[in-house]
């Protein structure tokens, strides 16, 4: 009788869809690679041992990465980022990313993002987007998070991105019109912002832009995987924002 008896084995590491597409693989030769995978699957691939096919998703890389695809490829990085695997594809997505900045922040689909890689990004030098389409993106994010979660004000939620955007760059009408109004940004800044555009020698540097958001506790996963890269951004997360990360990123599934 014990002969008959099944055993489960639980396999804890990757998701189900990308385990089916790995089992798929070794009973078929083939296998449909797609972006909302495509890092499980390399990642499987390199942990069991399967070279080729972790070689077909590194070419497969070089041609999935489009504006459509780089929010779920950097939703899905979240996922596996303890793996050798995404640090190379996190790299490649942040440099399209830099490259086709205005493309990006307009996407609906960059709501599906943890609020520490919409930070990541918006704090990057290197990213090709102007002020004004930074401050929309950070507002679109945060009026997504307040719809499921209406006990945190929005303007606490959009705090988190402001030290990033610099105001004094948005055009005056912008300013005036549409960002004002909102009441979500410290009169102080705004104000500055209009002081400087009429003579810059009138402001400060400093006082252009909110107080740094200090966080304490764990560093950032994204940006933890991005070191041997030599990355110059360092953001870190406390406790208290990694319950409000956790949730937008499980709406993201």
């Amino acid at each position: 009788p014990q002969s008959n008896q099944h055993h489960t084995l639980t396999i804890e590491e990757f998701e189900p869809d990308v385990f089916r597409q790995l089992i798929e693989y070794i009973h078929t030769g083939c296998v449909t690679l797609q972006p909302r995978t495509l890092l499980g699957v390399m990642n499987a691939a390199d942990y069991y041992g399967l070279d080729e096919l972790r070689k077909a998703c590194a070419g497969f890389v070089q041609c999935c990465i489009t504006v459509d695809t780089v929010c779920a490829l950097l939703a899905s990085a979240e996922r596996y980022i303890q793996y050798k695997c995404t640090k190379s594809l996190v790299q490649k997505v942040l440099e399209f990313v830099d490259e086709h900045g205005n493309e990006v922040l307009n996407l609906g689909s960059f709501t599906l993002l943890p609020q520490h890689v919409v930070r990541l990004i918006l704090a990057r030098e290197e990213l090709r987007a102007d002020e004004f389409t930074k401050f929309q993106a950070a507002l679109m994010w945060s009026k997504k998070y307040y719809d499921s979660n209406q006990d945190i004000p929005l303007k606490d939620i959009i705090g988190n991105f402001l030290e990033y955007i610099q105001f004094h760059k948005i055009p005056t009408n912008a300013l005036v019109n549409e960002v004002h109004p909102l009441g979500l940004v410290p009169d102080s800044i705004i104000m500055n912002a209009l002081a400087y555009q009429a003579d810059p020698t009138s402001v400060e540097p400093g006082k252009l832009s909110p107080p740094k958001v200090r966080k304490q506790g764990r560093s950032m996963s994204v940006q933890s995987s991005l070191e041997p890269y030599g990355s110059n951004t360092t953001l870190s997360s406390s406790g208290s924002d990694t319950g409000f990360e956790r949730k937008q990123h499980s709406g993201s599934n």
